[in-house]
């Protein structure tokens, strides 16, 4: 499930637990969340979903919901 790879790009990226809800977090909202892993975390959902984000959604990209939804404009389809 695509909602599944992008939870493990969150976690992988920003180095949490293997069962880190992430589906709330915000940027800046937990220390690893830094502009470095901020952009370790573009280059992660770019690479794992074959995208490239362009400058607007790079700043935009503040939550999980966000990257979502910038997925989701990119026609990469969720499923629960």
């Amino acid at each position: 499930m695509d909602i599944e790879r992008l939870r493990t790009v969150f976690r992988t990226c920003l180095e949490l637990p293997a069962d880190y809800p992430v589906d709330n977090l915000a940027y800046r909202e937990i220390e690893t969340w830094d502009s470095l892993a901020h952009m370790s975390l573009i280059a992660g959902i770019e690479d794992e979903f074959d995208v490239l984000l362009d400058t607007d959604d790079v700043i935009d990209l503040s939550s999980f919901a966000k990257a979502r939804e910038i997925l989701e404009r990119q026609d990469v389809a969720f499923t629960h």
